[in-house]
């Protein structure tokens, strides 16, 4: 099976990535087991340095295998690596572990170990997570992701940017450079952020690569039960948004209900609906979170609204291309944050997640029309990264 348009990563629930309450055990394992109307599921072999694909596993014991598409992620040594505080792991190709004639080796290992956790023989699609700037342009990397799809331990390929906003001239340097093997790419792209997740969807497009778009919900808004003073608990991955963002995103949440009134759709339903209406968009993955307080809506019931998605808009209809349009205007936010990847604001050595806008990047940016001083750098009035 391929993705589905409804996908639950295990990044929801909260365990792994902090987001609101963290569910016990069994009630993680049931919002993550396919079926209902979500049958596309998304883990990572870094999250909980494995016990997210565990918990996974657990979950899909006894289930049909070709009844739901299982897609994984690797690409952060856990194994041989130290974690770095908050940036969390080295990504595998980091010069310190390892050279690229050990790249295969170690895509292979992963895989298999993650597969092992999981429960299953093979994944239906396998992302390069969260690359550093060799994993997007190295040959012998993808002759690694190359390998294990033929040696079938999964079925297709693609690459999940990350884990913050950005990587726009990167991820389409590697369309470029690996169509043949990218089938395909995660992106954050939602109605209150269509920038700059949309200027890489001509180039997809183009390369006949398909998206999965992560981060749907905004931060939990278009759940409808995160307000302005909302109390997000100790350590809430939400804590890197500028101050001030829940009320913004919650004024601008209200200009767009006309929408979803008009097409019988709830706001995450409506979020979705937009970003499918974007044709190279095929699956939507919002974070499903159990905020905590008075009004806080039960994650299984958020979990039932989007597997009723499908159902939905077909009682409702697709948004029109002048609603897409009318959307995207009110979400307007073009230089709202400093992002990731080749950067006109970053000198000096390579990080992990930034590195300079060489020429090679210069010409891709060329090739697609887009100016990195317009259209990729954070406006002066803003400092906040996502």
């Amino acid at each position: 099976m391929d993705p589905t348009i409804t996908a639950i990563g295990t990044w929801s629930g909260g365990r792994f990535m902090h987001f609101g309450e963290s569910l016990e055990n069994e009630r993680l394992k049931r919002l993550l087991l396919p079926g209902g109307g979500i049958d596309t599921v998304i883990t990572a072999d870094v999250y909980g340095t494995g016990e997210a694909d565990r918990v996974l596993g657990a979950a899909l014991a006894g289930v049909d295998r070709d009844s739901y598409c299982l897609v994984g992620a690797i690409g952060h040594d856990f194994y041989s690596g130290e974690r770095d505080g908050a940036k969390g792991f080295p990504r595998f190709t980091d010069p310190r572990l390892r050279g690229p004639d050990e790249y295969a080796e170690y895509i292979r290992t992963a895989t298999r170990r993650s597969l092992e956790r999981c429960g299953a023989e093979r994944f239906d699609l396998l992302l390069l997570h969260n690359p550093d700037r060799i994993g997007y342009s190295s040959p012998v990397v993808w002759e690694g992701m190359r390998a294990v799809r033929e040696e079938g331990l999964t079925r297709m390929l693609g690459v999940a940017p990350g884990p913050a906003n950005g990587f726009t001239l990167d991820l389409i340097d590697c369309l470029e450079r690996f169509s043949g093997d990218v089938d395909w790419a995660m992106i954050i792209l939602n109605p209150l952020e269509p920038w700059p997740g949309e200027l890489v969807l001509d180039a997809a497009a183009a390369h006949g690569v398909k998206l999965i778009t992560r981060v749907v919900d905004y931060g939990g808004v278009f759940h409808d039960d995160v307000r302005d003073g909302h109390a997000f608990v100790e350590r809430d991955h939400r804590t890197f948004r500028p101050e001030g963002w829940v009320g913004e995103g919650r004024r601008k949440l209200e200009l767009m209900r006309p929408y979803a009134e008009r097409h019988g759709l709830t706001m995450l339903q409506l979020a979705c609906a937009w970003n499918l209406a974007h044709p190279t968009v095929r699956c939507v993955a919002p974070t499903l979170i159990q905020e905590t307080g008075d009004g806080a809506r039960p994650i299984e019931d958020k979990r039932a609204e989007l597997a009723a998605l499908e159902r939905a808009l077909e009682r409702g209809g697709g948004l029109s291309p002048e609603e897409v349009q009318a959307m995207r205007a009110i979400g307007e936010n073009t230089g709202c944050m400093a992002l990731k990847g080749a950067s006109l604001e970053h000198e000096g050595p390579a990080r992990a997640d930034r590195w300079e806008l060489d020429a090679e990047l210069s010409a891709v940016a060329g090739r697609w029309g887009i100016d990195p001083r317009r259209d990729l750098l954070a406006l002066a009035s803003t400092t906040a990264e996502s």
